[in-house]
């Protein structure tokens, strides 16, 4: 029994990488129901639980840019057409902000497809891989320590 080699805590399961990996992916189909479907089942799972939890706390973040866009999208929209009324012809204001409504969305999605792919092939190998902002969140409330060790408090 000398020779037993420990068990690491923090050493992750096939099915746990899959979990993972899938909260990740499936965002891009089921916006935030499956990572919280996700986070909810595999909760005792620390790895699927911290991977999930980003992807919901990135997912919050996305629908305030994304509300922020149309927001602002409407509005410069409506000041375009309210400083262009009486005239016989469009808005030129309408021309440029339109297209500049849907590349900021073009860029929301882009953004969510990039991250779920590189951090999902991430999961899948079996890093504790953080999202810029959101990975210390997600360790702050999941109170947990890098590599998944528990903090001691």
């Amino acid at each position: 029994m000398a020779d037993a080699v420990p068990i690491d805590p923090t050493a992750t399961t096939q099915e746990e990488r899959t979990m993972a990996v899938l909260a990740h992916v499936l965002q891009l189909i089921g916006g935030w129901v499956a990572p919280l479907v996700i986070f909810l089942i595999k909760r005792e799972s620390r790895f699927v639980s911290f991977h999930a939890l980003q992807v919901l706390f990135l997912h919050l973040a996305l629908v305030v840019a994304g509300a922020v866009v149309v927001v602002a999208g409407f509005i410069g929209i409506l000041f375009a057409v309210a400083f262009h009324a009486g005239k016989n012809t469009a808005p030129l204001g309408i021309f440029i902000l339109f297209p500049m409504f849907w590349l900021g969305l073009i860029v929301i999605w882009v953004t969510m497809v990039l991250v779920a792919v590189l951090y999902g092939i991430k999961a899948g190998r079996g890093e504790w891989a953080e999202y810029p902002v959101f990975g210390g969140l997600a360790r702050r409330v999941l109170k947990i320590g890098p590599g998944g060790a528990l903090l001691q408090l």
